[in-house]
């Protein structure tokens, strides 16, 4: 049991909701609920699908299938990421939104790169040697449903209390925001150097 728990914290930290919120502000902000929604249960589903795969195959996965190191994929996963926390800097937490494409293809955009990422995709691995294959299935499958039940919440507070309380989500994207760009790039930064350093001393 302290296993699946290590597992869902792990996971719950890296999909946290709250900053994730952030990250996806131009989304929230710029679409109708009912589509955010639906684009938000498809990119879960998206994202579920893969991790699965992931914990069940493991990096045998990048190694025997697509030919390419695991570290390349955290390199250009902390490439993204570095593009991202950079344009949310400086350019605001609207173009964030505006980069991720037509609603059409929300789906895929909120999978990728919020949901699925080097982080999560080495949390599955690492959740797929430690559990069960329905243990881990379980542990995803909750992780993935409590943090898109938060976010469509978060979708419903936004757009009922925005005009009332306008003031205070202004501040509080102000302060989460400026604390989510920081562990954006920290986090991009580490990813880079944890790659390099994996190939470096393949």
């Amino acid at each position: 049991m302290s296993a699946s728990l290590n597992a869902f914290a792990l996971f719950f930290s890296l999909l946290n909701p709250f900053l994730m919120s952030i990250y996806m502000l131009g989304i929230i902000r710029n679409s109708e609920a009912k589509v955010f929604n639906m684009a938000l249960i498809q990119g879960s589903l998206i994202s579920f699908i893969v991790f699965i795969i992931f914990a069940k195959t493991g990096e045998a996965f990048f190694n025997e299938v697509l030919h390419a190191r695991f570290e390349s994929f955290q390199i250009f996963g902390g490439l993204i990421f570095l593009v991202i926390g950079y344009r949310y800097v400086f350019e605001g937490a609207d173009t964030i939104g505006v980069m991720r494409g037509a609603p059409n293809h929300l789906a895929g955009t909120i999978a990728m790169p919020f949901m699925i990422g080097p982080g999560t995709i080495s949390a599955s691995v690492i959740t797929g040697i430690q559990l069960s294959l329905m243990q881990t299935i379980l542990v995803i499958f909750f992780t993935l449903f409590l943090t898109c039940s938060l976010l469509i919440l978060m979708k419903y507070l936004h757009d009922h209390l925005q005009h009332k309380y306008s003031n205070y989500i202004d501040l509080y994207v102000d302060i989460v925001g400026r604390v989510a760009a920081l562990l954006i790039g920290t986090i991009a930064i580490d990813m880079i150097v944890t790659g390099v350093s994996g190939i470096l001393e393949g």
